[in-house]
């Protein structure tokens, strides 16, 4: 829980620092002024010139004036960065060798089996529950039923927990696939009012703002779509290949745990 809630308040302040930095382009993205200067009196040109210049559309005007739609999809947008941001960190706590599958979980089943007290093995996976527990716990249930079975054990609980980890990893890619398809149906809709504008009979600045103010919409939510994704899908990736390694080496960590049972004869009773 404590995880979880430190997850979302970085995702939070990272989505806060996301739309603060489109709100800047936003700003940034203003018309200029158009040069001319008014002969108040000697050295004012400069200040009727700023106060002259026409003030472009802000981040929150360009959210709101593409109606419902715009306001859905710029919600969703934030939604879908504030989940990669969570499972981005969530990732980088949970998918690491030292959490999946502890050395000193490994040391202790180790000493145990050169012992030859399998109880005692099964009491320390018990212990300390986590992936590689759960595939030792059951090849040691299995003991009885002679090695075949217990690889058969071993190989299907290992699976479901490599799948169980890839699923975490595999969210990832699915806000890196969701956000450029939002921000492509904002642009969708960005062009389609800009196109509805040009077909009007008004003219002159209204007309032109109004376009503007259509492409913006188009352009900002294709780049909030494709700065969410970015990261998403990179991320994706690293985890991925992170979590296949660490899956790969708790496998071999226990075939070697339990190769000790390869001797071992079934008696009937």
């Amino acid at each position: 829980m404590r995880k979880l809630r430190l997850s979302m308040l970085l995702a939070l302040s990272a989505s806060v620092l996301l739309i603060g930095s489109i709100h800047s382009m936003a700003q940034d993205d203003a018309p200029e002024a158009n040069g001319d200067t008014v002969a108040v009196a000697p050295g004012l040109e400069v200040e009727a010139e700023a106060a002259a210049a026409p003030q472009g559309p802000g981040f929150f005007q360009i959210v709101t004036g593409a109606g419902v739609l715009g306001v859905v999809l710029w919600l969703t947008l934030f939604i879908a960065s504030v989940a990669g941001i969570a499972l981005i960190v969530d990732s980088f706590i949970t998918i690491r060798a030292p959490k999946i599958a502890p050395q000193h979980l490994v040391d202790e089943v180790r000493s145990a089996m050169e012992q030859g007290d399998v109880m005692k093995a099964l009491k320390h996976c018990e212990d300390e529950p986590g992936p590689l527990a759960n595939i030792l716990s059951a090849g040691f249930t299995n003991v009885e039923e002679g090695f075949e079975a217990i690889q058969d054990a071993v190989a299907v609980a290992a699976d479901l927990e490599g799948e169980i980890l890839m699923q975490r990893v595999n969210y990832l890619n699915v806000v890196g696939n969701l956000a450029p398809m939002l921000g492509l149906l904002g642009t969708v809709q960005g062009m389609i009012f800009a196109f509805a504008t040009l077909g009007t009979a008004a003219e002159g600045a209204a007309k032109q703002a109004a376009l503007a103010l259509n492409i913006s919409q188009a352009l900002f939510t294709t780049a909030g779509g494709l700065a969410i994704a970015v990261p998403a899908v990179a991320f994706f990736y690293y985890f991925r290949n992170r979590a296949a390694t660490i899956i790969l080496n708790m496998e071999g960590q226990t075939m070697d745990l339990i190769k000790v049972f390869r001797n071992v004869e079934v008696v009937d009773e």
